[in-house]
């Protein structure tokens, strides 16, 4: 592990500014609706138009991946977010009523998403046969991904702070920087002449494994859409609590609302570095960390305190933290290298999944505060209870 140290660093990268580029716009949101006079619901598609997109195409870039090679998809894919991102910083800088050009700018990055992030796990699964290397490789990752959460709420609303639309212009320039890393540093494993595989005998390999794996790959897809539902959910809500209840705006409000980020960061790491191959210890911890995030759910009410809301928030971000590792591992090295690609894939496209239907669920019922926790708890509830019945480690 040792020796990929710099492959490593550059492929957390790309988690982290995938991330950057679509958190550090949540505390900008209510910004952005007086800015450009836009509804909150039409702010939360902004989000959503992004990962709704990426859902469509990252089985299209897992499947590429298998069959040409993972740096071959990674790097037109960052290209293709720097120009959205170009697009959307454009629009945001120029016109006067830009928020249909943000939107298309949106679409275009979330093409590019598709094949960076999702692309990433597959590839650190190739680079290491050693399965506690992996696992604690995918942590960083993993680690990766939450600390750009940590970082988002607090970069956006910083960078806010000078102008609204910074945000937008210093995507591409996030993703120009992870390019140049990838193409600079990374080596990934040679292919074989079996790893180029025809459609129909990958299509066949495809079937074969969900025949025969397929209840608890599907559980690790459940479980991961609604981890990532929860998350964004709440992210989303207490954004807007910031601003409206609390009063807090700015990089102050940035700074709360990364603290249950910056918790879930760090279960998230400890939790990568002491699964190992351990498959039942992984079973467990998704079970007993998903209860854990939705127990604080249960005691959130209208009008708590903002020090009650954020200690409740930063003991569920420990439960999703503990989880997503793994759910990584599992999904990664549980399948074979010349479907890995595919499969971790469609992992991803269910955590995007999540991503785009968090924001715009919660506007439409945070109204009504003590339902939208109840439903919150209610789905880290079922993701436990999935993990218990169907995640089978043998």
């Amino acid at each position: 592990m040792k020796r990929k140290k710099l492959d490593l660093l550059a492929l957390a990268s790309i988690p982290l500014v995938m991330t950057l580029g679509n958190s550090m716009l949540i505390p900008v949101l209510p910004i952005l609706q007086s800015k450009i006079s836009i509804t909150q619901l039409q702010s939360s598609l902004i989000i959503t138009i992004y990962s709704v997109v990426a859902i469509v195409f990252i089985p299209i870039a897992g499947y590429l991946s298998d069959r040409f090679g993972r740096k071959v998809v990674i790097i037109p894919s960052l290209i293709i977010v720097a120009i959205g991102g170009a697009i959307s910083a454009f629009a945001s800088w120029k016109l006067n009523d830009p928020y249909y050009l943000i939107m298309i700018g949106r679409f275009i990055q979330g093409v590019g998403a598709a094949g960076a992030f999702p692309v990433v796990i597959p590839t650190v699964g190739d680079m290491y046969r050693d399965e506690d290397d992996a696992s604690q490789a995918l942590g960083i990752i993993e680690t990766s991904n939450t600390f750009g959460k940590v970082l988002s709420p607090i970069i956006g609303s910083l960078l806010a702070q000078f102008l609204w639309y910074l945000p937008f212009i210093f995507v591409p320039i996030f993703s120009i920087t992870a390019l140049l890393l990838i193409i600079f540093l990374v080596k990934v494993p040679k292919r074989t002449a079996v790893d180029h595989q025809a459609f129909k005998a990958f299509k066949k390999k495809i079937n074969k494994t969900f025949r025969k794996d397929g209840k608890w790959i599907i559980s690790v897809f459940i479980i991961g859409v609604l981890n990532m539902f929860v998350l964004f959910g709440y992210q989303f809500n207490f954004s807007n609590l910031l601003e409206n209840e609390y009063e807090i705006k700015g990089v102050y409000g940035g700074l709360i609302l990364a603290i249950p980020l910056l918790i879930l960061c760090i279960s998230s790491f400890l939790s990568g570095k002491i699964i190992g191959d351990n498959k039942v210890l992984m079973k467990r911890i998704i079970f007993g960390g998903n209860l854990l995030v939705s127990i604080p759910f249960l005691f959130i009410f209208k009008g708590i305190g903002l020090v009650l809301m954020t200690i409740f928030l930063s003991i569920s971000s420990i439960g999703i933290g503990l989880s997503l590792p793994c759910l990584d591992t599992l999904i990664t090295k549980g399948v074979k290298k010349n479907i890995r690609g595919s499969v971790t894939s469609i992992y991803s496209s269910m955590r995007f999944l999540g991503v785009a239907t968090g924001p715009p669920i919660v506007a439409i019922i945070e109204s009504d505060f003590k339902l939208l926790y109840f439903v919150l708890a209610g789905f880290s509830a079922l993701a436990a209870l999935v993990g218990a019945l169907a995640i089978k480690p043998n």
